[in-house]
């Protein structure tokens, strides 16, 4: 049966679902100043013009994480921080919007987005949602340096699902700020796994241009491999066993082109297939609790010593 177009821009939205020291918490002033009660303190902000939600613990003592949500749930900051509140973690935890979602959704809503896939998708939504968020990624450490919610030489950490996994891996690829951690959910590896799934969800052949094809030459993580390990981040890569919608294959290729660089710290470098989860694994209470003791644990835990 043929899919509507609401439907189709539907499934495709689906298919791409992205320290702190105590003496910065100790200055009120400061955006990511602790509150005086173990609960977090929730700030909702912009950060060099992207939106964003901050969750600051009562005690710091690692570099902030960054999360991005992916294109379908959860596709928003709102809905991250829901499904990953990571309060077990003692960092910052900073929440952001992908470009054309949320509080920049563009005139036209679903409307605009099924004309941009109609298009061309990957130009007219990967290349502004995914790379354009990669992209912004060195201003939001600015504001958090500027704002005292990191030092001025201190490391991130990132975590994505999805599109907002494939922003990640870019941004990692880039090296244009200092990563020492990332976790990847359910991850796109770059345009052309991204154009692989739409494919599949619309059953139509996307027609690829020279301009397409750069971007895929540029944000396609399992030809950066070794710009991705420059300096050896902790990496962990979550893949559902169900995931109906980004193929499985692409992520343990990329970890298996990745693993030749970690031959000394392996520890550092982990693919974990969880079972019986699906692409939107925060819509089900088990894997739900499986990604988030799996990324709290990481975060914690294998990424507690950097290597540079």
């Amino acid at each position: 049966m043929r899919l509507s177009l609401t439907m189709r821009i539907g499934a495709v939205l689906l298919l791409f679902a992205g320290g702190c020291s105590s003496a910065f918490a100790a200055d009120t002033r400061a955006l990511c100043a602790a509150g005086k009660h173990d609960d977090p303190t929730i700030t909702r902000t912009t950060l060099a013009g992207v939106p964003a939600i901050l969750r600051t613990p009562a005690h710091v003592a690692k570099p902030p994480i960054i999360l991005w949500h992916g294109f379908g749930p959860p596709a928003s900051e709102d809905a991250m921080m829901d499904a990953l509140p990571l309060d077990d973690v003692d960092a910052v935890k900073v929440y952001l919007g992908l470009p054309l979602f949320g509080a920049r959704a563009p005139a036209g809503g679903t409307k605009e987005l099924a004309r941009r896939q109609s298009e061309d998708v990957g130009l007219e939504l990967f290349k502004p949602v995914v790379a354009g968020a990669a992209d912004e990624l060195p201003a939001v450490v600015a504001a958090l340096k500027s704002n005292a919610c990191m030092p001025h030489d201190g490391s991130i950490r990132l975590v994505g699902f999805s599109a907002g996994g494939a922003a990640a891996l870019y941004a990692l690829s880039q090296g244009k700020v200092k990563i020492d951690a990332a976790v990847l959910i359910n991850t796109s590896t770059g345009l052309s796994a991204s154009v692989q799934a739409y494919e599949q969800a619309t059953k139509q052949t996307y027609a690829w241009s020279p301009a397409s094809r750069e971007l895929a030459k540029q944000t396609d993580a399992i030809t950066h491999t070794a710009d991705i390990a420059r300096h050896h981040p902790s990496l962990l890569f979550l893949q559902g066993t169900n995931d109906a919608v980004i193929d499985a294959r692409a992520a343990s290729e990329l970890y298996e082109g990745l693993q030749p660089f970690y031959r000394q710290q392996s520890s550092r470098l982990q693919l974990r297939q969880l079972p019986d989860m699906s692409h939107q694994w925060a819509a089900d209470v088990a894997s739900l609790a499986s990604v988030r003791q799996a990324v709290g644990g990481w975060l914690t835990n294998a990424a507690a010593s950097t290597a540079h």
